[in-house]
């Protein structure tokens, strides 16, 4: 039986490439397209490139045209918090009037299934924990409010014309696969777990940690670890549920477990056995305290469960950055 084609927009990224991986593996032909602006052409493995951006709906339409996918996936969104700050204008380009660009061409094209990549900084500022869906969105920052913006764009396409998507919201996305084929390569790198990583491998001076005054158990902020292949498991299963008529549908992706940032650096250097100089600064502005999920819609909706613990994440991180692969 032939392979299933699905388009993964921005599928030569971090968890893009790892759902590549896994829908390969699941019946899937993964056909990746990518501006390659963040993502790496290195990472597509598991079935053809296709070059372009998705605020080019000419393009768009000749890859739809050319492959007929049954899926999107959409990963290609500009992530970093702090730029998003510092250059509101070009998130709101690519991350709104970009995902508009693809939703046309989608719905032009005839797909029935789309599988948004969002993430938990739709929320904001907890008012509740752990955070489960019907959680106030009320984000604090440009990249909240674009991801929220193509949310709400979702929900009044499947309102409206009958457009449906599951909208994944990611807590903290980490670890790598564990054959070391792929892995977390950005630049510039602004997680904390390869952070602490290439502090320990000497690529870096030191981590430092915001805030260590914060009312939790240790003093730091408490979040969500969530190993990229439970991610991507997830995105499977998504799509599967579209394709067999399932309805639009918000989920959060979170194991449900927080970790402070002391407790994180501790379990490194475990691991690692390499000690690295750590600093304690002042609190970042707009960081919540804790960020943890309440899984348990997913697991209802899509029969989906973590799979890995911080101890695999973290085994998987330092395999992947002690490697050569990112030199």
């Amino acid at each position: 039986m032939s392979e299933t084609p699905v388009l993964v927009v921005g599928g030569a990224g971090y968890i893009g490439s790892h759902t590549c991986l896994e829908l390969s593996r699941r019946g899937f032909l993964p056909i990746v397209y990518d501006n390659l602006s963040n993502g790496h052409g290195e990472f597509v493995k598991w079935g053809p490139l296709e070059e372009g951006d998705i605020r080019d709906r000419a393009r768009l339409d000749a890859v739809l045209a050319r492959y007929k996918p049954a899926a999107i996936l959409h990963f290609a969104a500009l992530i970093e918090v702090g730029e998003s700050v510092k250059d509101p204008v070009a998130f709101y380009e690519n991350n709104v009037i970009g995902s508009l660009r693809l939703l046309a061409a989608a719905q032009a094209a005839g797909i029935k299934a789309f599988v948004f990549s969002s993430t938990c900084a739709t929320y904001g500022l907890p008012e509740s924990l752990p955070l489960d869906e019907g959680h106030r969105q009320a984000p604090i920052n440009p990249y909240g409010r674009t991801k929220w913006v193509v949310e709400q764009a979702l929900k009044d396409y499947d309102a409206y014309t009958g457009f449906r998507s599951v909208i994944l919201r990611y807590f903290n996305a980490a670890g790598a696969d564990p054959e070391c084929r792929i892995g977390e390569w950005h630049t510039p790198e602004t997680h904390a777990i390869p952070l602490a990583l290439e502090a320990a491998l000497g690529r870096r001076q030191g981590f430092k940690v915001f805030g260590s005054d914060y009312e939790t158990r240790d003093g730091t902020c408490v979040r969500d670890y969530i190993h990229v292949l439970d991610l991507a498991d997830a995105h499977v299963r998504a799509v599967e549920y579209l394709l067999k008529g399932g309805e639009t549908v918000a989920l959060n992706l979170g194991t449900g477990t927080g970790t402070t940032v002391k407790e994180l650096l501790s379990a490194i250097e475990t691991i690692s056995r390499k000690p690295f100089p750590v600093e304690f600064v002042g609190r970042r502005e707009g960081d919540s305290h804790t960020l943890v999920a309440n899984n348990d819609k997913a697991r209802e909706v899509l029969g989906w469960s973590p799979q890995y613990t911080l101890e695999d994440i973290i085994r998987t991180a330092w395999k992947w950055h002690s490697s050569a692969n990112i030199l």
